[in-house]
């Protein structure tokens, strides 16, 4: 008899032969079964807070029985290996690998495993309640579709379907990424572990997601993003030289769309745009600091200082010289805007 293709026990229960790899792609998770279970998961998404409190790969003993019983939380059950099968609310229901379905809350269930085939299944077992504090979505940040997301997922887990369904998103997968998570203790441990925990949530009810009326994906306004970024590009660089060719290129369009972006966005051209940043900037050095006007110039890309003052002469009615003693004396506050963006 050649033993050394024998698989042991324990080796069977992690689905590995001595002779070749892990053929069980959750075998990592038996080496400290409890671990997850031991974190103190507590998280925010959306309107609503969860609380794990259980996250783990169990294995089944051959026929053994878990009698009826219920939970007030939600738990999902996830068959990652063998067979049994689960009565919910009196219904009778064969498991199988790639099954899962949910229980709670207060679902009555009895799970019993296969005798021949026993089962291994991965559990999430969490709280849903709605989160305190009357601080709401913040939609210049996007937490308005953060909030309807997590609304929608909760209303489909809440009219979940009482029977078992194939785990087709692969919600699965999500239970291993979240032990490796706990195995290498990675920076932003906490915001990873909750992005895994929603991803099993996303998954197991995406099957039953309404094909419409769902949350609307946010899409940008794109001529008026791509003013933001030439405008901001602009007023980053405005000591250097600036073309329309090269912040077109910056913005990843032709130099006449970004010219008409301008025009229909910004209310002006580009080259007007580009004097009004560099004429913000120069008013306010001629306020704030000590630098002679030439220097100021220089600084804030007039590569010839002579053009600064008859550009500045036309738009303020006076020279450089004379708005430093009118406005520096006094301390009042400067009238033109400083690198604040404005549409003329």
């Amino acid at each position: 008899m050649n033993r050394g293709s024998e698989t042991s026990p324990e080796e069977k229960a992690r689905g590995e032969r001595r002779s070749g790899p892990a053929l069980f792609p959750f075998a990592r998770m038996l080496g400290k079964p409890d671990a997850l279970d031991r974190l103190d998961l507590r998280f925010r998404w959306g309107g609503y807070g969860f609380r794990v409190l259980r996250c783990h790969l169990a294995v089944f003993q051959p026929g053994q029985i878990i009698a009826f019983h219920k939970h007030s939380e939600y738990e999902f059950h996830f068959i990652a290996k063998g067979k049994g099968k689960v009565i919910l609310e009196g219904r009778p229901f064969d498991l199988r690998e790639g099954l899962y379905y949910l229980t709670g809350p207060d679902v009555v269930h009895y799970q019993e495993c296969d005798p021949e085939d026993p089962m291994q299944e991965l559990c999430l077992h969490c709280e849903i309640l709605p989160a305190g504090g009357s601080a709401g979505p913040d939609p210049a940040f996007g937490d308005d579709a953060e909030w309807e997301e997590a609304a929608a997922c909760v209303e489909l887990l809440r009219r979940f379907p009482l029977e078992p369904h194939w785990d087709n998103y692969n919600a699965m997968s999500m239970f291993l990424e979240a032990y490796r998570l706990w195995e290498d203790q990675v920076p932003g441990f906490h915001t990873l572990m909750k992005a895994a925990i929603i991803q099993i949530l996303l998954r197991a009810a995406r099957p039953f997601a309404p094909k419409k009326g769902l949350p609307a994906i946010p899409v940008r306004d794109m001529d008026d993003h791509r003013f933001q970024l030439a405008s901001q590009y602009i007023q980053d660089n405005e000591g250097l030289p600036l073309s329309l060719d090269d912040v077109a290129q910056r913005v990843n369009v032709s130099p006449r769309q970004l010219q008409r972006i301008f025009r229909t966005e910004g209310q002006t051209t580009f080259r007007e745009y580009v004097e009004h940043v560099r004429l913000a900037a120069v008013c306010a050095d001629l306020v704030e600091s000590d630098q002679s006007v030439e220097e100021i110039a220089l600084k804030h890309g007039y590569a010839n200082p002579n053009y600064l003052f008859p550009v500045f002469k036309d738009k303020f009615g006076m020279t450089p010289t004379a708005y430093r003693r009118t406005y520096r004396p006094s301390g009042r506050a400067e009238p033109y805007p400083i690198r604040e963006e404005v549409r003329p």
